[in-house]
């Protein structure tokens, strides 16, 4: 008899793409499963389900908030989300939620409860955030990508951070290159802030290639501006000479992990765990609004290792040369260093987390 499993996530593509890893291994293991997906109104949920050909429901989920407005505005979407999930739930016959965390996934793990709908939340952060500690206490499982500091016995399991298979790239750097229309041969720096984008970042680099042409002579860019910056960057690259190819999202990562000698890159978690599985040198610039540091703690292991540095986006653009800017600069005229560096990634390859999950998933 076939189960049918609902993915409950959305808001960024770090909720959306370890979602669709796990569900494609699901399907691998078992072909019989069905597995549909409620996400977020945000256009990059719906794109990356769309690409993927899911079964999915967006849902109004609103983050909670403490101001009247925003609070408002939360109750209004909790009743409204909660409703379309037990009525998804009632009528597809879900057999378990697999909650990927933050606020979409919340009202569909109480839809649940009331339901009697067995439940596993997948952890993605350290620390929890606060959503994900709300469901933890109406789960009936909890797995975590990553190790959890503050939280002891916080999941019953660390099982790794899931990767869909187009994030891994499956042929030679030159092959990946060619894939892109880019140059098989030169070397390739790929910049990236993930789904959104990062203005601080594409500003950063910007500002270097017009301060310093020179040190982009034999490399070429891979740019991933995020919607609504790709025009700009392509501007400021032109303009400074630079070969680079700009694009404001790639729904298949690992073409342009393949390409890549070294990253620029925000510390999500999917963003760590891509560029950790194919030992990719990365400069990790973690996103400056989290209070808690999150993305820091996610980069954590993969510069532990030696494969990856850490740069505190500190947002305003002159000041992130100084710093940031440093270290990349560095890290572009020492090649022998980025082979080290990829080679010490080599020696302790990412698990097939999403594997794992499908079948504890199968399991239970």
């Amino acid at each position: 008899m076939s189960r049918t499993f609902l993915f409950a996530g959305g808001g960024s593509g770090g909720h959306i793409s370890p979602a669709l890893a796990i569900a494609e291994r699901l399907v691998e293991l078992d072909p019989s499963v069905e597995t549909v997906f409620m996400c977020s109104t945000r256009r990059i949920d719906t794109t990356m389900l769309a690409e993927a050909n899911v079964d999915f429901t967006p849902i109004p989920g609103a983050p909670f908030s403490v101001r009247p407005r925003g609070l408002a505005r939360f109750a209004h979407s909790w009743v409204r989300s909660r409703k379309a999930a037990r009525a998804e739930i009632q009528d597809r016959r879900i057999d378990r939620v697999v909650a990927m965390g933050g606020f979409v996934a919340a009202p569909v793990v109480s839809a649940a409860k009331r339901t009697g709908t067995p439940v596993t939340l997948i952890n993605l952060d350290d620390p929890p955030g606060k959503a994900n500690r709300w469901i933890a206490r109406r789960c009936n499982h909890v797995l975590s990508a990553i190790e959890i500091t503050d939280h002891p016995g916080f999941a019953e399991r660390v099982v790794g951070m899931p990767i869909r298979s187009n994030a891994i790239a499956s042929a030679s750097a030159q092959s990946c290159r060619a894939t892109l229309g880019l140059d098989p041969d030169l070397p390739t720096l790929i910049v990236t802030g993930a789904s959104q984008g990062a203005r601080s970042i594409n500003g950063l680099v910007a500002a270097m290639a017009a301060a310093e042409p020179d040190l982009f002579e034999g490399w070429q860019v891979l740019h991933l501006t995020g919607a609504g910056d790709e025009s700009r960057a392509r501007a400021a690259w032109d303009t400074a000479g630079v070969t680079a190819t700009v694009h404001p999202f790639l729904h298949g990562m690992g073409a342009a992990w393949g390409a890549a000698d070294l990253a620029v890159s925000r510390a999500g978690a999917s963003s760590v765990a891509e560029a950790w599985a194919n030992a990719v040198p990365t400069l990790f610039l973690p996103y400056p609004y989290h209070g808690d540091r999150h993305q820091h703690r996610n980069a954590a292991p993969m510069v532990a290792t030696g494969g990856a540095v850490v740069e505190t986006d500190v947002i305003e653009t002159d000041a992130n040369v100084a710093l940031a800017g440093s270290t990349l600069r560095e890290l572009m005229r020492d090649r022998p260093r980025l082979q080290s560096m990829r080679a010490a990634l080599r020696v302790r390859p990412a698990p097939d987390a999403a594997r794992t999950i499908a079948q504890l998933l199968l399991d239970r």
